[in-house]
């Protein structure tokens, strides 16, 4: 089926068979290598990316369902001038990245969710169920809880920004 996503903000107009996995796509097709694939069941989170400003799990979703969409994924958190989008900093900053393979998956979902709320900082609850839909093996999970935390508290300090999701360029 021939299907265009915006992946990042570039078009990406391309022939997929409609049971390829949205995560395949990205990583063979698109040559985006920073979805990982873990569990391929949906349950560890390291496949997560935005479509659509939602967080998803592209293990889980057929490319043919995205046809139109926009797909975020870490490669696409950084400035246009590459400079590392805040909770790049704050992981990096808090030592929440150990080995980096569940890395993108937390960035991803921790950034669907700044997106969509501002006042994150105030809702350690919230932080605890993002950190918790995601598997990590390295970290105990306290640093990461402590980078989105770092992050949020410097995303709502931002004089009306642009929201964390759309911090990268657009061409």
């Amino acid at each position: 089926m021939r299907i265009t996503l915006t992946v990042n903000g570039a078009p990406h107009p391309l022939d997929v068979e409609p049971r390829r996995i949205l995560a395949d796509v990205l990583r063979e097709n698109c040559r985006l290598t920073g979805t990982h694939l873990g569990c391929e069941h949906g349950v560890c989170g390291a496949c997560t990316v935005l479509v659509d400003g939602e967080a998803v799990r592209s293990c889980l979703v057929f490319a043919v369902q995205c046809d139109g969409s926009s797909v975020e994924t870490v490669e696409g958190l950084s400035g246009p001038d590459g400079e590392p989008h805040p909770l790049q900093r704050a992981f990096s900053a808090e030592r929440a990245l150990q080995c980096g393979f569940c890395t993108p998956g937390f960035l991803m979902v921790a950034a669907g969710a700044l997106a969509a709320d501002p006042d994150l900082a105030d809702a350690p609850d919230r932080i605890d169920a993002l950190v918790g839909s995601n598997l990590c093996r390295c970290t105990g999970y306290a640093p990461i809880r402590r980078a989105i935390l770092r992050a949020a508290r410097e995303h709502r300090a931002r004089p009306s920004g642009p929201a964390v999701a759309a911090d990268h360029h657009e061409p």
